[in-house]
């Protein structure tokens, strides 16, 4: 099984290493370059839900409307965007 851990365009390798480190200085994790293999799994687990939630901050709607079949029906709809960075 391959892993979809290595970054498929070379010059994103820098943009990527910046977005990380901007991700640890939001949550108050202090990176080194390179390994970084003292840091404990809550804080490489914060550094990396907080990429997550900077890449793919996900908006949720929820609007109702009148069923046009039904006389006297209504129907909720909910809409979700992602908006990716």
């Amino acid at each position: 099984m391959k892993s979809n851990n290595s970054i498929n365009v070379p010059q994103a390798r820098q943009a990527m290493e910046q977005f990380k480190q901007q991700a640890a200085s939001e949550v108050g994790v202090n990176l080194k370059q390179g390994y970084n293999g003292d840091l404990t799994s809550r804080e490489a687990g914060s550094v990396g839900g907080q990429m997550v939630k900077n890449m793919k901050p996900v908006r949720t709607i929820q609007i109702s409307r009148v069923n046009r079949t039904a006389e006297g029906h209504c129907t909720l709809l909910t809409y979700k965007a992602s908006i990716t960075a």
